[in-house]
């Protein structure tokens, strides 16, 4: 058995579904999940067979679940495993920056089309069709076109995490992604939080961008992408 840490971040998908977004949460004190039409991700109170016990009534057949833990985890045989990566969990300075706010714009509902149409180009993470409901989403337009994004996925009491950062090609080279965290992050330090995000560890040119923005690593998260394959 693996047990949740004191640190709200080592468990953070189960801290943000029984905190902050305790009113998305699908589940009990066993194990809680995302909506799918919000976010694929699910959490246990303890990484147990009665945590995936819990787990899998949430988890519908030919459903996925993702996970964060801070160890590997061996599921049930009815879960077979689709993805496993190593992911870097980064946690951002508590000073604001100075950021020119005014070409931004709040994506909603409206925009949801052509924020999915950017998420399958740039491929910045999961991103479903309710995403925009876990916190508040930027843009950048160029000539009325979405050219770039970012937004705030999980929110924990104390902390928001920044995702789905992405540019179009066509507008690459501009700083956007920059503009847009420094926007999220003060914004998100406003509220007496602090940022942080997660991004693949193999992904070199994202990880140098946020240590240049002052993010920090915390801690290497796993993540397994579960499916149920069977009842």
């Amino acid at each position: 058995m693996i047990s949740t840490t004191s640190h709200p971040l080592d468990n953070v998908i189960w801290s943000a579904l029984t905190s902050r977004h305790n009113s998305l949460a699908i589940g009990d004190d066993l194990a809680r999940r995302y909506p799918a039409e919000i976010a694929p991700f699910g959490a246990m109170a303890e990484v147990s067979a009665t945590g995936f016990e819990a787990l899998t009534r949430l988890t519908a057949l030919d459903d996925r679940v993702a996970l964060f833990t801070l160890e590997e985890v061996t599921p049930p045989s009815h879960f077979a495993i689709e993805r496993k990566k190593s992911i870097d969990q980064m946690v951002g300075a508590a000073t604001r920056r100075t950021v020119d706010t005014a070409s931004m714009v709040r994506l909603g509902a409206d925009d949801v089309p052509e924020m999915m149409a950017l998420v399958e180009l740039a491929q910045p993470g999961p991103f479903a069709a309710k995403t925009y409901r876990l916190g508040t989403y930027l843009g950048i337009r160029v000539d009325g076109r979405l050219a770039a994004m970012a937004g705030e996925r999980m929110r924990l009491d104390g902390f928001t995490e920044i995702s789905a950062v992405c540019t179009h090609p066509d507008f690459r080279g501009r700083g956007y992604p920059s503009e847009l965290i420094g926007a999220l992050s003060n914004a998100i330090l406003d509220r007496g939080e602090q940022p942080f995000l997660h991004v693949f560890d193999d992904n070199l040119a994202a990880s140098a961008l946020y240590r240049k923005l002052g993010f920090t690593l915390r801690k290497v998260i796993e993540l397994t992408v579960l499916h149920r394959a069977v009842a």
